[in-house]
């Protein structure tokens, strides 16, 4: 990992991909990652752990089937929110967006039991950033 400053604008620059995370950084035994995202993600579930959002760009929604229901949160520009482990939950972002993610080292981005992963989706643990 790199110990030098990294500007959020030129990590994100280096990368077209989307919904395919790049690893930021590692704080402990998590990974830190930066993803582009547009359109729909798919549903899933991280059985044991949470999964953190913080949008750096655009509009980030997440659509969740909790135990009253299903409902969505909208999370705009410089939003944060934990998905808690059990939730099964889909990412939205229509008009694209850009995110950072905090999960434990190794975690699948599509959790543990997950709809089919579509075929532009090349990585889920996340590539190292260059």
């Amino acid at each position: 990992m790199n110990n030098e400053p990294i500007a959020l604008a030129e990590a994100l620059a280096s990368f077209d991909s989307l919904w395919s995370p790049r690893i930021l950084a590692r704080v402990n035994d998590y990974d830190v990652r930066i993803t582009k995202v547009q359109g729909d993600h798919l549903w899933h579930v991280h059985d044991n752990t949470d999964e953190f959002f913080l949008v750096l760009d655009g509009e980030l929604r997440l659509s969740l089937r909790e135990e009253g229901g299903e409902r969505t949160v909208v999370l705009p520009q410089g939003s944060a929110f934990t998905v808690p482990r059990g939730v099964e939950h889909k990412p939205s972002a229509p008009s694209g967006a850009a995110i950072l993610l905090f999960e434990p080292a190794g975690t699948p981005t599509v959790g543990d039991r997950h709809e089919e992963i579509p075929d532009h989706v090349d990585v889920t643990t996340g590539h190292a950033l260059r």
